[in-house]
């Protein structure tokens, strides 16, 4: 027996022990699992290295290591002065009637903060040139967190402001994601560190070869900033050039993201400590954090009751597609749906056809213009089956990087969770669940002018495709169960 015979035995071996790991140790969904015996038997030396790349789970010390460096928001906010005065405030909408989706968020942990004022920026220059501003008036802290940060032109920009702002003693502190950032050399992150800032890299590779990543599956795709404890923002935007509009061949770029002051600004500080606390080694007592000045004195700055909902591979319960399939089913009227990868689960994918079934107007939106050809080729074969439920379809004109929920008439979600099996299970997310009448109606609106910008498409539009499209669609589709 040749070396090649032994090694595919071993590799075959070896294949089939991770199948077992798969069923009684990980407890993965039966079509991940049908997907991987797929993949490992008719591929298996490619299979195995392709799982060992992208399929294989979060180590059991990884998981105690982010869970025992979390800070409890709970904790956190019942320790602030005033907090329970607030929570009795005057509430915008008829909140009573979604106390089972409120219910649902406060038991994964998102605490409901009232009193926020809420502006929506539609595009990312709008997003950046209020960062922008907020970042020279800092006073304190500026904590920054971004699954993206380019070394170009955006990018060099934000940094100048903030190497400056640490210059001058603010505290700011940064934290990028190892995979999204890639292509940014460290030099441009140790800029902020000699100018007095603090820089964490998420999940780092081994001895920083980005090649030699082994969570490389795994991404903290949140974008979150908090500015002195009192301003802050979360969304679809990355501080990258094509997030402005800058890439011909991907605009228009359409995009949504959120500046918020209020009490919902604590939810994001508590995210990023966390994550900071985790990819620091940080031990900070909590204390200190209330006693700097993170979480100063809640004000009422508006009307709207926010809830922040945070998933991660760290968890076993996919908490935001969890809070997603209630907003949807308990929807009395209309679910309008942007995202620029449409890839549900079966439990997703039933909601959106009960709701319709229900006499729900269902509308989805996807770009026009893919990012990543392969991704897009599943999300038309949903999208297929959705317009055969009588669900309206819409292409962007452009790229769509929106990632919304409006939902009746008070209440939306914006954040950073794509409507895929990667955001739900794989990558750290975060999303804004917002209870407010008037901003509710403001960004109905503006989805109602994305369509005027949209094509509609029925099911004839997915019928004419040529059979070897078809025949992709349907590969793609498989294989997105791996992720």
């Amino acid at each position: 027996m040749n070396w090649f015979s032994i090694a595919f035995i071993v590799v075959v071996c070896f294949n089939f022990l991770l199948l077992i790991g798969m069923v009684f140790l990980e407890k993965r969904k039966p079509e991940n699992i049908i997907a991987w015996i797929t993949v490992l038997t008719f591929l298996p030396v490619i299979g195995f290295v392709f799982y060992v790349v992208f399929g294989s789970g979060l180590s059991v010390r990884t998981r105690r290591m982010i869970k025992k460096k979390t800070i409890s928001e709970r904790d956190i906010l019942v320790n602030i002065k005033g907090i329970q005065t607030l929570a009795e405030a005057k509430l915008d909408g008829n909140i009573k009637e979604d106390q089972e989706l409120v219910t649902l968020c406060y038991s994964y942990g998102a605490y409901p903060l009232p009193g926020n004022d809420i502006k929506i920026f539609n595009s990312g220059k709008e997003k950046i040139e209020a960062l922008k501003r907020d970042i020279l008036n800092a006073k304190k802290s500026i904590n920054m967190e971004y699954y993206i940060f380019a070394n170009d032109k955006t990018g060099a920009e934000i940094m100048q402001l903030l190497c400056k702002k640490a210059s001058e003693g603010v505290d700011v502190k940064l934290i990028y994601d190892s995979i999204g950032s890639r292509k940014a050399p460290r030099r441009f992150f140790k800029k902020l560190e000699k100018a007095g800032g603090q820089v964490g890299e998420f999940f780092p590779p081994f001895m920083h070869i980005r090649l030699l990543n082994l969570k490389l599956n795994y991404r903290n795709h949140r974008k979150i900033v908090v500015i002195d404890g009192s301003i802050g923002y979360t969304g679809g935007i990355n501080i990258r050039n094509d997030h402005m509009g800058l890439d011909k061949k991907l605009s228009p770029w359409r995009d949504t993201h959120l500046r918020i002051e209020g009490a919902g600004v604590y939810a994001l500080q508590n995210i990023f400590l966390d994550d900071w606390r985790y990819c620091k080694n940080d031990n900070t007592p909590p204390r200190l954090y209330l006693e700097n000045g993170y979480f100063p004195s809640p004000k009422i700055c508006g009307n709207a009751l926010v809830q922040l909902v945070t998933s991660g591979p760290d968890s076993q319960v996919q908490r935001i597609k969890e809070t997603f399939v209630k907003m949807i089913t308990n929807a009395k009227n209309r679910v309008y749906l942007q995202t620029p990868y449409f890839i549900p689960d079966d439990v997703f994918f039933s909601a959106l056809r009960i709701a319709k079934k229900s006499g729900i107007d269902i509308r989805i939106m996807v770009p026009k213009k893919p990012d990543k050809k392969t991704v897009y080729l599943a999300t038309l074969s949903y999208l297929k089956e959705m317009s055969e439920l009588g669900i309206k379809i819409y292409l962007y004109n452009g790229f769509l990087h929106s990632k919304t929920i409006v939902v009746d008439d008070n209440k939306l979600s914006i954040g950073t969770c794509n409507t895929d099996n990667r955001s739900f299970g794989l990558n750290f997310e975060d999303t804004m669940i917002i209870y407010s009448s008037d901003l509710n109606k403001e960004y109905a609106e503006q989805f109602e002018i994305d369509i005027k910008n949209s094509q509609e498409v029925n099911i004839n539009y997915f019928q004419k495709k040529i059979w070897i499209t078809k025949m992709f669609q349907a590969i793609m589709r498989l294989l997105s169960s791996l992720f």
